[in-house]
């Protein structure tokens, strides 16, 4: 059986320097897909270089966390501040996402609000993924599950990653990794027979959920010939600095190190010498770079 690589950008609108960085890293390298945040401050500027590169498959990121929401503050009180702010604390979102459901209509609203938004710039989005993973939350992949065939999505990330493959070249992180491989391969399951139901399409392994932010030239060459059967995503953030919005919040992640990793010549030798080849998720083969 052979091997296809889907090689995602997640916080595709969140910066200036985020959005360089996917237009270079479709144009001078392997990535076949960027993720959207409709909220993000340079959602605009990302619309254009999606227009501007039609090629490139954009899906939604949904930001329940760490973000600003679509809707304005009251319409969804019990989810932001009064700025439009969701919290920055995942934890505590999970938690309320979950058990308080008088919030459910609003989340169900901002969903499908993040959902049109995107839809109504003119970009057809094919997949869904979420900031921080947060589309797996029970609560919230219960309203995708309703909302995906109606906008027509027909692709979903389903974050699922061996562990013992990632620590076979990384030892960061240990107890951490396996609590989110436990977390995540939960979620997984409960989501994947949903998924099967609904015809939705989902790669076997998702790469970058354990090593998120770290995803390296070294790491990368490390991890291609273990891949397995079948289509695999890799997401990255990568970004150009200086940048205060992803230095702002993502100080520890190696941005421009993910650049790299993308625009590598040694990584595109290695998936020709292996026979990988680069998709989307819509199916269409990326051939050059």
């Amino acid at each position: 059986m052979s091997r296809h690589l889907i090689i995602t950008s997640d916080d595709f609108g969140l910066s200036p320097g985020v959005n360089a960085a996917v237009e270079k890293a479709w144009r001078d390298g392997i990535l076949t897909n960027a993720s959207i945040m409709p909220n993000g401050a340079a959602f605009d500027e990302a619309v254009e270089i999606a227009r501007r590169n039609p090629g490139l498959q954009v899906g939604l990121h949904l930001t329940l966390v760490q973000g600003a929401a679509v809707l304005p503050p009251d319409r969804v009180p019990g989810l932001v501040d009064e700025a439009g702010n969701f919290t920055d604390n995942p934890v505590a979102a999970g938690m309320r996402y979950f058990f308080d459901k008088g919030l459910y209509k609003q989340l169900k609203q901002e969903i499908e609000a993040q959902i049109v938004k995107v839809r109504d710039a003119g970009i057809p989005l094919s997949h869904v993924d979420g900031h921080l993973n947060i589309h797996l939350h029970p609560t919230v992949f219960a309203f995708l599950a309703d909302l995906m065939p109606r906008h027509g999505i027909t692709s979903f990330r389903l974050s699922r990653e061996r562990l013992l493959h990632n620590l076979a070249f990384d030892r960061e992180r240990v107890a951490g990794k396996a609590v989110e491989r436990v977390i995540f391969g939960a979620l997984a399951a409960q989501a994947r027979p949903v998924l099967k139901r609904l015809g939705i399409r989902h790669a076997v392994e998702v790469k970058g959920v354990l090593n998120s932010g770290r995803m390296t030239e070294e790491y990368i060459l490390n991890i291609l010939d273990g891949l397995e059967d079948g289509l695999t995503e890799i997401y990255f953030h990568p970004g150009l600095l200086p940048d205060e919005e992803i230095s702002r919040r993502m100080p520890d992640y190696r941005h421009e190190a993910e650049l790299a990793a993308i625009t590598s010549q040694r990584v595109r030798q290695k998936l020709d010498a292996l026979g990988i080849e680069l998709y989307n998720y819509r199916g269409d083969r990326k051939g050059h770079a």
